[in-house]
């Protein structure tokens, strides 16, 4: 109830901004909006976006192409003010068409831009940002307390994110702190996530992603903070990051992003086996009720909580969570876990198959791995008798699984069916997984 308010002071400049936009579009020359007072409505409809109102996203593509009309219309006098100037560099920078700042500066005979800022930002969005990477950093102090300040430093900061990144780091905490509860910030937060877990900074990456959940949780992107987050708890947890780290940041968020993440932690803890993880985040999940799909997200639960219980002494239970599962409901990927999980736990609960026919039991550990000195006594049993023949240091030299005669050890019908399908049974399984790993 508390965002109503906002919701509808949104919409209400959103509409009046359109409004604006479209009667300036009706006007002649000279009573238009001025670039700066335009690119003011672009940020507002952009940061109104990135904190969940989605309803603005068609409005930010409309204003993006009426600005950009606008810079290439207007007298050329206009840009003497140096906020129209900052208008035409920030929408550069904002997701602008680069070509329409090349056309601005190539038209500049009054020297209203700065060649500098605007050789470089042509360098960044033609791909060559790394060209430059030392002299945008270097800018970056002087234009701190100016309109494009926190623009540029985001910009420094995806420069350097590839060869310095914990530069990149500190010109993203810059570039956040000066334009809090924008699109900057949210950029930024999210970019600084990222860095934190290719860097394995797990306190900052906690840090991070706390503030993020915090405020940004419902931008259209924080989805890719989603799977950020997740890997970072799947890699860290039990060591760095404890249950208490997990609930702190999720619990920022509504239920059904809460269930979703906990959904992502548990399946990415079960691929890879870190079981704990995916127990716990499976009973979370299943605990969070009122969601939009709860059915859904319980099935998925059983899923992962039953791969996670097969190396355990509850095999049995988690086969049969894992067999009731429907598989129309799964997605392509979750049908390949569900497969590999259910052969695994078939493995793992199956019998082993007695030789007929002769007596003989199958080969085990102990038989195959013991002493056999001078004292042993010698048993009828056949596969004994071949382990003793392939261990006994004075014996005939035969390989294992051959007799003392040479020929090879003969099992029976069914046991080499058995032997032969848990060969095929591993395979498939591995190629299950491969074929998992791709689809992430």
């Amino acid at each position: 109830m508390a965002r109503l308010p906002h919701r509808l002071l949104c919409l209400a400049s959103v509409a009046f901004a359109a409004f604006s936009l479209q009667s300036a579009s009706a006007q002649q020359e000279g009573e238009n909006l001025a670039p700066y007072q335009m690119l003011r409505s672009l940020q507002f409809v952009q940061d109104t976006v990135v904190t969940g109102d989605h309803s603005a996203g068609e409005m930010q593509r409309y204003m993006i192409g009426a600005i950009d009309r606008r810079l290439r219309s207007v007298d050329p006098s206009v840009y003497s003010d140096p906020r129209n100037v900052d208008a035409a560099l920030i929408y550069a920078m904002s997701g602008g068409n680069p070509a329409t700042l090349e056309y601005l500066v190539s038209r500049d005979v009054a020297g209203n831009f700065d060649n500098r800022v605007s050789d470089i930002l042509r360098k960044y969005l033609g791909g060559q940002g790394m060209l430059v990477a030392n002299t945008l950093k270097a800018m970056v102090p002087e234009y701190k307390n100016e309109r494009i300040g926190p623009y540029l430093a985001l910009v420094a900061g995806n420069v350097a994110v590839t060869n310095t990144p914990l530069e990149a780091l500190e010109l993203y905490d810059w570039a956040r702190l000066t334009a809090p509860g924008t699109i900057v910030e949210e950029a930024a937060l999210r970019r600084s996530v990222s860095i934190a877990v290719e860097a394995d900074l797990v306190d900052k990456g906690l840090a991070y992603a706390r503030k993020y959940a915090r405020r940004y949780v419902h931008s259209p992107y924080a989805s890719q903070f989603a799977d950020l987050f997740v890997l970072l708890v799947v890699r860290h947890y039990g060591k760095e990051i404890t249950a208490p780290d997990v609930e702190g940041t999720i619990a920022f968020m509504d239920a059904d992003r809460q269930r979703e993440v906990y959904l992502r932690i548990a399946r990415q803890a079960a691929i890879a086996g870190k079981n704990d993880l995916a127990r716990y985040a499976s009973e979370q999940a299943t605990g969070i009720k009122g969601g939009a799909d709860d059915r859904n997200a319980e099935q998925l639960a059983r899923l992962y909580g039953g791969m996670a219980d097969i190396p355990s002494d509850k095999v049995t239970d988690a086969m049969k969570a894992i067999t009731d599962l429907p598989e129309a409901n799964l997605s392509p990927a979750d049908q390949a876990l569900r497969a590999a999980a259910k052969a695994i736990a078939d493995a793992v609960v199956r019998p082993p198959v007695a030789a007929t026919g002769t007596g003989a039991e199958i080969p085990n550990a102990e038989s195959l791995g013991q002493d056999t000195g001078a004292n042993m006594a010698p048993t009828p049993d056949v596969a004994s008798q071949a382990a003793s023949s392939a261990n006994d240091v004075s014996g005939s030299g035969s390989a294992p699984g051959e007799t003392a005669d040479g020929s090879a050890t003969k099992y029976d019908a069914d046991f080499q069916t058995y032997v032969d399908r848990g060969r095929s049974t591993l395979n498939a399984i591995d190629d299950l997984l491969k074929e998992e790993g791709t689809l992430q």
